[in-house]
């Protein structure tokens, strides 16, 4: 019996138990640095499956580690559990509605993600006790991925400095190795301080803080034309100063999000944003505070691991769909606009419902134009990342299509499928020390001489975000 057919019996045989768990994530939709339920119940989940479990790592309430066995080689497989805001839906129906009105909702399947990687260490747990296979598998309970830097905060405490090799997934369109370009990104709030007055009045004893937010936008759109090419800059106002016109405006907040290809240009570009505010708050005569609220680094990609990876998922194949399934995927993608049906990556994709095939393997694929902070474990170790199909073709993250296939069995296929192919990845690398050493290797050659820097200041703390 092959060790695919053996690590996917593990799986299917606690099928219900992966499946009530994710499902309890979904219902709890938390999110950034507050997700206290959702990690209680992979960590009792996990110690129930004989893993010792580590809760709070590296001083984060909702980070946690979770260990089997011991010594040599360590794997890291890694998990998330954060929701987003503003995406309450309800599950398994094909049309809009929340279940409460601007409501959380897991936009970004991260209650699979958490999940399927759970399936991966019970099923490696199980089979290296029944093998006596030796070395270390850990869970990492990553909170924090959306906006919040979770792991970039636990890399900066040294949590990942002696493992050999992590593993993770993420819940996608598509059943494929992923090995695309991801980039740096910071996220940080100007507040600007001024004074009030009547706007009709004494329009001029005032200084408002409002227009120096719209000067740092004017000045940063100038920007655009100027930065290294692939970067971005997102804003949103979270604070207009409020809604009386014939009041200056005294306080006024705007979040940045930057992004730029390589982690060294992004320190760049966050020194030239920093100054186009401080100008706006010179032309304005407001006070300016830059508060720096999350990071993460660009993904180094591990060809060495990709490959393993790969070559275990054409063993597991992927999975089939029954015509109950493949009806809702048809009925959400009516949901969708003629670009989103169309937006795929491959061309053996086009009109598809359900993806039914893998599609080849090809390291350095281009550029995902998106962010992670699994991006700063892949610094540190050789790092390889599956991505599962969990929803229907076209259906974009982060909306309530996305959501709503959360619960349905599309959605836990693809989430069990996932754990199969971690942990067989894990176990045949885990296996073949020399993997390990040619992983490391290329890490080490891909840096060329540069060290992990966190994106993060030493001085900020993990912390949810800002109530709008």
């Amino acid at each position: 019996m092959g060790n695919e057919r053996l690590i996917g019996e593990i799986v299917e045989s606690k099928r219900d138990l992966f499946i009530q768990v994710s499902d309890r994530i979904w219902n709890y939709a938390e999110t950034r640095f507050e997700e206290y339920e959702s990690a209680e119940l992979l960590c009792a989940t996990l110690e129930s499956e004989g893993f010792a479990v580590e809760r709070g790592a590296g001083g984060i309430s909702t980070a946690f580690v979770a260990s089997y066995g011991s010594g040599k080689p360590i794997v890291a497989i890694l998990g998330e559990y954060d929701a987003l805001s503003g995406l309450s839906q309800k599950g398994g129906v094909t049309y809009k509605e929340p279940v409460e009105a601007g409501g959380k909702g897991h936009g970004c399947g991260h209650n699979l993600l958490g999940t399927g990687a759970l399936a991966a260490a019970v099923a490696l747990r199980s089979y290296m006790e029944e093998n006596r296979i030796p070395g270390t598998v850990r869970y990492y309970g990553c909170p924090a991925e959306e906006g919040g830097g979770g792991k970039a905060f636990m890399a900066r405490a040294g949590l990942f400095d002696d493992v050999d090799f992590a593993l993770t997934w993420h819940p996608y369109d598509t059943n494929e190795v992923f090995s695309s370009h991801i980039l740096a990104a910071c996220q940080v709030y100007f507040h600007f301080k001024g004074r009030s007055s009547h706007a009709a009045l004494s329009p001029h004893l005032g200084r408002s803080a409002l227009d120096a937010v719209e000067l740092m936008n004017v000045g940063a759109n100038y920007l655009r034309e100027h930065m290294v090419p692939g970067s971005r800059l997102h804003y949103a106002i979270t604070n207009a100063g409020g809604v009386s016109p014939n009041v200056v405006q005294p306080e006024a907040e705007v979040l940045y999000m930057l992004r730029t290809l390589e982690a060294a240009d992004l320190r760049d570009l966050y020194k030239r944003v920093c100054d186009i505010a401080r100008g706006a708050a010179l032309m304005t005569e407001t006070q300016l505070d830059i508060g720096f609220d999350a990071g993460s680094s660009n993904l180094i990609l591990n060809q060495t691991l990709e490959s393993v990876m790969y070559e275990n998922l054409q063993k597991l194949g992927i999975p089939a769909y029954d015509e109950q399934e493949k009806q809702f995927a048809r009925e959400i993608r009516a949901t969708l606009t003629e670009a989103e049906r169309n937006n795929y990556r491959y061309p053996e994709m086009k009109g598809k419902d359900l993806p039914d095939t893998i599609p080849t393997y090809k390291y350095k694929a281009g550029i995902h134009n998106a962010s992670t902070d699994l991006g700063d474990v892949s610094w540190i170790v050789p790092t390889a990342q599956y991505r599962g199909a969990t929803r229907s073709m076209g259906t974009p993250a982060h909306s309530w299509q996305e959501v709503a296939h959360g619960t349905t069995s599309i959605a836990h296929k693809g989430m069990l499928h996932a754990g199969k192919v971690l942990a067989l990845t894990a176990l045949e690398v885990m296996q073949k020390p020399h993997i390990i050493e040619q992983a490391k290797a290329e890490l080490l050659e891909t840096l060329q001489g540069q060290t992990y820097q966190c994106p993060i200041p030493p001085e900020v703390k993990p912390s949810p975000a800002r109530k709008m």
